[in-house]
């Protein structure tokens, strides 16, 4: 895939201070990590089908679940925005976001007509 998504040195600097210190074993390059999570998730990507640039694919899992729980993308989110210029409307689009095919026979299954 040519068009892989990388965070840049400016957008790291500014997301580096909302990362948890790194306890024991160093981390995997946040950089690649983080990028390969925005990349899939702006994809709407199965883990799995996550590009070989970007890592294995347990790894960007595992780091987006546990930041996930530990609320590190919400305090970027909520900072990110108090640090805008202009706060009178802050606003984050998910309407590109994929369904999975399953996710439609899921519900046809739970609620379809045989129910």
């Amino acid at each position: 895939m040519s068009d892989l998504y990388w965070l840049t040195d400016g957008q790291m600097d500014r997301l580096r201070p909302f990362f948890p210190k790194s306890r024991g074993k160093p981390r995997v390059d946040d950089r690649r990590v983080l990028s390969g999570i925005i990349f899939i998730q702006r994809n709407g990507l199965m883990w799995k089908h996550a590009p070989c640039a970007y890592g294995p694919p347990k790894t960007l899992y595992n780091r987006w679940k546990r930041w996930s729980r530990m609320g590190v993308f919400a305090t970027i989110m909520t900072e990110l925005a108090a640090q805008a210029q202009s706060t009178e409307i802050v606003m984050i689009d998910a309407t590109h976001a994929k369904a999975h095919r399953t996710a439609s026979s899921l519900a046809v299954q739970k609620g379809g007509a045989g129910a």
